[in-house]
C-alpha cells in the first residue's frame, strides 16, 4: 500500500462537532499549550518538525559529553500518550493559509493539509548567521540535536587528530577551538570545552597535552552576557579566563573557512585565527512562518523575522490565531524557554475561555523569572529581580531550575547521574562520536533532496532537487 503525496487531514475530529486546534512546534510554545488543552473539550492536532521536544538550554551539554541526546529530547508522542484529545504528527510546516483556515505540512515528499478552527504558531527560531549563511558549513550552530552531536565529534576528533599530528603548526590549528557569540549558549560552551581539556582529557593522551588547548570566546559586543548586566558579565568574563577561556570583545568575524576565521577588531584592524573547531552562538532567526503571516495578516515582521502581534498575542483581525515564543515580537520580550512557556499557556488558556463563553483574557504579561548562565562546574552567574548572584549559590539554583524543566523521571534521574559523573569527578559518559554525526549534515546536502525521498519508499514524485528536504541547508 502506497501512502499519496498529499491529503487532508481533519485531525481526530470523527465526532464531526469539536474545535480542532492545530499546534504548530514542539518545542517548549508548542508542548506547554498542548499539555495545558488536556481537558479542552477540543481536538488538538500537533505539527513537529522532529518527532521529539527539544530542551534546548542543554545541547551545549550533550555537544560536550556530559549528557546523551535523549536525556534533553524525548519523544513528543511519549510526554502526551495520556492526552487522549492530541494527535502528534511529523512534518516541516510549509504554509499558513489564514482565509482557508489551513495548515499545509510535508516530511520525505508527503504533504498533508491540516484544516483548524484555532491555532497556535510556535515553530521557534533558527541560527542567524547575519546574512553569512556560507559560514555553517564550517561553523555549526547549536539549534539542533544534529548541531550537538556534530559538534560532540568536531570537538573530540580534534584531539584525536591532533595527537597523530607532527606539524606543530597543525596540532595547535587542531587544538584552537572559536566560540562565535558572548551570550548563554556560547558562554556554556567555552566553559565546558575548557573543563573538557584541562579535566576530564588531561591524562588521556600521550602525545599532546590537553590542557594546552586554546579555547578563544568572540564577540562584537563590548562585554559579555550582555542582558545580565555589566556587573554580572564582567564577573563572567573574569572567571572565564580564570579557567583559561580567551574572551576577545568588540571582535566581529568577517570570513570563516575549513582552516579558521577572520576576525575584524574595533580599530578595523583585521587578523586571522587558525582553528579546526568553530562553534557559532550567536544571532537567531524566526522561522519563515512569520514572513508567511504577515503577508496575509498585516502585521509587521521585523529584521529577525518576528511577526508583530496584538497584545493577546494574535495577529490583527485574527483572534483565532496566536503566535508564541520566539516567533513573536511585543514589549521587547527576550527569546527564552520562560517567555515561550507562558505564551503557550496564555493562548491555550485564552482559548478554552472563548469555547467557555468567558470573557477575553487581559493583555499577556511576561512573569520575569530571571536569567541564569553557568560558566564552569561550581560556578554560575543568577539574575532573578532584584537579587544577583554568582559562584557556587548561583550553580545550585541553576542546577534545580533546569532539573524541573526537564521532561519526565527517567531524563531527571539519568541527568543528575551524568552530573555526579562530569562535575564531581573528571569522567564525562557521552564520548562517542562517528564519522556519520560528524559530516553527515554536509553529505546528504551534497546529494541533493531528491536522494533521500527515494530511500524512504516514499512517494515516486520527490520533491524537486532544490527543495532541502533534511531541512539542514548550510547557504
Amino acid at each position: 500500500m502506497t501512502t499519496p503525496a498529499t491529503r487532508t487531514s481533519d485531525g481526530r475530529g470523527t465526532d464531526g462537532g469539536r474545535p480542532r486546534v492545530v499546534i504548530i512546534g514542539s518545542g517548549f510554545g508548542g508542548l506547554f499549550a498542548a499539555k495545558a488543552l488536556r481537558r479542552a473539550p477540543v481536538d488538538v492536532t500537533l505539527i513537529g518538525k522532529t518527532a521529539n521536544h527539544l530542551f534546548q538550554p542543554l545541547l551545549y551539554q550533550v555537544a560536550t559529553g556530559i549528557l546523551s541526546e535523549g536525556e534533553i529530547a524525548p519523544a513528543t508522542r511519549e510526554i502526551l500518550k495520556h492526552q487522549d484529545n492530541t494527535r502528534v504528527v511529523l512534518g516541516e510546516v510549509t504554509g499558513v493559509d489564514l482565509a482557508a483556515r489551513t495548515v499545509t505540512s510535508t516530511v520525505l515528499g508527503r504533504t498533508t493539509v491540516h484544516p483548524y478552527d484555532e491555532l497556535i504558531v510556535a515553530a521557534g527560531a533558527g541560527q542567524s548567521y547575519f546574512g553569512n549563511d556560507q559560514f555553517a558549513e564550517f561553523a555549526p550552530g547549536m539549534k539542533s540535536i544534529d548541531d550537538a552531536l556534530e559538534l560532540r565529534g568536531r570537538i573530540f576528533g580534534a584531539f584525536e587528530l591532533a595527537e597523530l599530528a607532527t606539524d606543530q603548526a597543525e596540532i595547535d590549528r587542531l587544538m584552537t577551538f572559536v566560540v562565535v557569540g558572548a551570550g548563554p549558549t556560547g558562554v556554556e560552551m567555552a566553559g565546558q570545552i575548557a573543563e573538557l581539556a584541562r579535566r576530564t582529557l588531561k591524562r588521556d593522551f600521550r602525545t599532546i597535552d590537553p590542557t594546552q588547548a586554546r579555547i578563544v570566546l568572540l564577540d562584537a559586543a563590548p562585554i559579555v552576557l550582555p542582558s545580565f548586566g555589566e556587573k554580572l558579565g564582567d564577573r563572567a568574563r573574569r572567571h572565564l579566563n580564570r579557567i583559561g577561556v580567551e574572551v576577545q570583545l568588540g571582535a566581529m568575524v568577517t570570513d570563516v573557512d575549513a582552516d579558521g576565521l577572520d576576525v575584524k577588531d574595533a580599530d578595523g584592524q583585521v587578523r586571522r585565527i587558525n582553528a579546526a573547531t568553530k562553534i557559532w552562538a550567536a544571532g537567531v532567526q524566526a522561522s519563515d512562518l512569520g514572513r508567511i503571516l504577515g503577508e496575509q495578516s498585516g502585521a509587521e515582521v521585523d529584521r529577525a523575522g518576528r511577526i508583530q502581534v496584538q497584545p493577546d498575542l494574535t495577529l490583527p483581525g485574527h483572534p483565532e490565531v496566536h503566535v508564541v515564543g520566539d516567533m513573536m515580537a511585543l514589549d521587547k520580550l527576550p527569546g527564552v524557554a520562560q517567555v515561550a512557556i507562558q505564551g503557550g499557556r496564555y493562548a491555550a488558556d485564552a482559548i478554552k475561555r472563548r469555547l467557555d463563553g468567558k470573557e477575553p483574557k487581559p493583555p499577556f504579561r511576561y512573569k520575569d523569572k530571571g536569567s541564569m548562565a553557568t560558566i564552569s562546574r561550581f560556578s554560575a552567574v543568577a539574575d532573578i529581580g532584584r537579587f544577583k548572584f554568582e559562584g557556587f549559590i548561583a550553580w545550585v539554583l541553576w542546577l534545580v531550575v533546569h532539573l524541573m524543566y526537564i521532561v519526565g523521571f527517567k531524563s531527571r534521574f539519568t541527568t543528575v547521574f551524568h552530573w555526579l559523573i562530569s562535575f564531581l569527578g573528571r569522567g564525562r559518559s557521552q564520548r562517542v562520536a562517528t564519522q556519520q554525526q560528524v559530516y553527515g549534515r554536509l553529505a546528504l546536502e551534497q546529494l541533493g533532496a531528491g536522494w533521500e525521498v527515494t530511500k524512504t519508499g516514499g512517494p515516486k514524485n520527490p520533491a524537486a532537487d532544490d527543495v532541502d528536504v533534511t531541512q539542514r541547508d548550510s547557504a
